[in-house]
């Protein structure tokens, strides 16, 4: 079984973790159940819910795993009293996205879990780490949602060398056994997944979100340009991101006119949280990653995880093979 130290830290049995997929509304607590039973580290974001619905997510999902799981949280927007509520509820995990830390760890490892922060740049690497925070995500611009300017395969290895000892998680791209297996071979100790977990049996998204999946094309997969006029802006220490989206209509239309955007930006925001409202947010920003393009299929979250895990463990066992044989052979001159 593939296992790294991260594990340890986050009491998993392979180092896979489902990142948080917009809201609960949107992905469900079935998935990060059948991936935390699977093994992995499955997550529940808080995006737009309130502090009671927190709990009740909280409760649902520990009514269908005994596994550990993660909480996250982010600073686009970020709710004190959902923060508080999610340490009433003492997850295992908790996890921040899209803005510093500050005085949030410690109040985290008084609840008694763990901490991991996401980042995009090496600068908001190094603060993590000196905030406390146990396991860092490096998240290259190729994921899904709110991402950065840099690749994974750049952003990883600089990363992991600026924190260690602590243990980085490779996110951005990532959708198989040979990403899995190239995020080990960079420092990493294991992989945060979004978009591969989307197109999975258990997450609630539309199954015409899953299809669009299915069928695009990492290309497909763009950076909207416009999102500031129409989605929450960032709290106080939160990043500046700009998300990344498959494209439809609505994307291509306003990322040719981004002065008109900034116009009609009241009339879009009213638009974008109807289709929030009403589970159609598919059709207008369907927040995914560049590994779209190496998804073609909808699996059983516990298959993903077992495939991802599998995969990668043959293909590090092969390199290695490959390297030992290079070392047996003799030299040519």
């Amino acid at each position: 079984m593939l296992r790294t130290p991260v594990c340890d830290v986050l009491g998993i049995d392979v180092p896979i973790v489902q990142g948080p997929l917009g809201g609960p509304w949107q992905q469900g607590t079935d998935l990060p159940a059948a991936v935390s039973d699977a093994g992995g580290l499955g997550s529940v974001p808080t995006t737009l819910r309130t502090a009671a619905q927190i709990r009740d997510d909280v409760a649902r999902l520990r009514g269908l795993t005994d596994r550990p799981f993660a909480v996250n949280m982010t600073r686009r927007p970020f709710d004190p009293e959902v923060f508080d509520a999610v340490l009433a509820a003492r997850p295992p995990v908790f996890s921040l996205a899209l803005g510093d830390p500050g005085d949030l760890v410690g109040r985290v490892h008084d609840a008694g879990a763990v901490f991991v922060q996401q980042v995009t740049t090496v600068e908001q690497a190094r603060r993590a780490a000196e905030a406390g925070a146990d396991v860092i995500i490096a998240q290259g611009t190729e994921a899904g949602g709110f991402s950065g300017e840099v690749g994974t395969m750049v952003l990883v290895p600089q990363v992991v060398a600026a924190v260690a000892p602590l243990p980085v998680l490779a996110s951005g791209g990532i959708a198989d056994g040979r990403g899995t297996a190239a995020a080990l071979v960079l420092g990493a100790q294991g992989v945060s997944i979004g978009t591969r977990f989307l197109a999975s049996a258990e997450c609630a998204v539309p199954d015409e979100w899953k299809a669009a999946i299915g069928a695009a094309d990492s290309q497909d997969a763009v950076k909207v340009s416009f999102a500031h006029h129409v989605l929450p802006p960032p709290t106080e220490g939160g990043y500046d991101t700009v998300p990344r989206s498959l494209r439809t209509r609505f994307v291509d239309a306003w990322n040719t006119r981004p002065e008109a955007a900034a116009e009609s930006a009241g009339t879009l925001r009213e638009q974008v949280m109807a289709a929030m409202s009403d589970g159609t947010t598919h059709r207008l920003l369907p927040l995914t990653g560049q590994s779209a393009g190496l998804v073609a299929d909808v699996a059983p979250a516990g298959d993903i995880v077992r495939r991802l895990a599998d995969e990668a463990e043959e293909i590090l066992r092969a390199a290695s093979r490959i390297g030992q044989a290079q070392r047996r052979s003799p030299a040519r001159g």
